[in-house]
């Protein structure tokens, strides 16, 4: 069986056909949404080490959801300042991380485990740096308040980024190829294709059947 490697022409086109799909983020995107990061992470640590003057501070808390339960139990405005004020530090994460590595279009379970883990890693950090900070008190519920902020922001926002993003990217129709050059597109896809080609033959056969120029007697 005689086989033939697919022409130029036919790559092309399928290579052509091929719709991308649009993975990476805006570079305005991304710049901007690095210098936010950066800056949201100065405003972090600043507030964590800062001291605070303070005559007397309450022990560290580390019973999860300890914290939450004294701030439910005020009920009204003042829980629900306490409990904002848990979970907006870390929120903006949620949307500038995936923004700054250019991930928003790609699957949403990736992306949505690794920007909770990474705030996690954050408000851990931070708050063992709070930790030792005068006035400032270790509670492990400022951990778990910041984390789940950030997951929130990641599923409300990311979202609907990436149905932008993959509307933006989406290519457009192709359109109809011309009458002149129809022809042309079938010779290339057809180029490169050989028929059958007729068998030689052998040598005791001419010499048996004889010259056709030779003068027959």
């Amino acid at each position: 069986m005689h086989t033939t490697a697919p022409s130029d022409h036919a790559t092309a086109d399928r290579t052509a056909s091929r719709p991308t799909d649009g993975r990476a983020v805006p570079y305005r995107w991304r710049a901007a949404s690095r210098v936010l990061l950066g800056l949201q992470l100065l405003l972090l640590g600043w507030l964590s080490l800062r001291p605070v003057p303070a005559a007397w501070t309450s022990p560290p808390n580390l019973t999860p959801f300890a914290s939450v339960h004294q701030a439910l139990s005020l009920g009204g405005a003042t829980a629900l300042r306490q409990l904002a004020s848990g979970l907006l530090p870390l929120a903006p994460i949620g949307v500038l991380l995936p923004l700054a590595v250019g991930s928003p279009s790609r699957s949403w379970l990736p992306s949505f485990l690794r920007t909770t883990a990474a705030a996690a890693l954050l408000g851990t950090a931070l708050e063992i740096l709070e930790g030792w900070a005068p006035g400032h008190v270790l509670d492990v519920d400022d951990i778990l308040l910041g984390t789940a902020g950030a997951a929130l922001a990641h599923l409300l926002l990311v979202p609907p980024l990436r149905a932008l993003e993959r509307h933006r990217t989406t290519p457009a129709t192709a359109p109809a190829p011309t009458a002149a050059a129809a022809p042309a597109a079938a010779a290339g896809r057809t180029e490169g294709r050989e028929g059958p080609r007729p068998r030689p033959v052998p040598a005791p056969a001419l010499s048996v059947l004889g010259s056709t120029a030779a003068p027959r007697g």
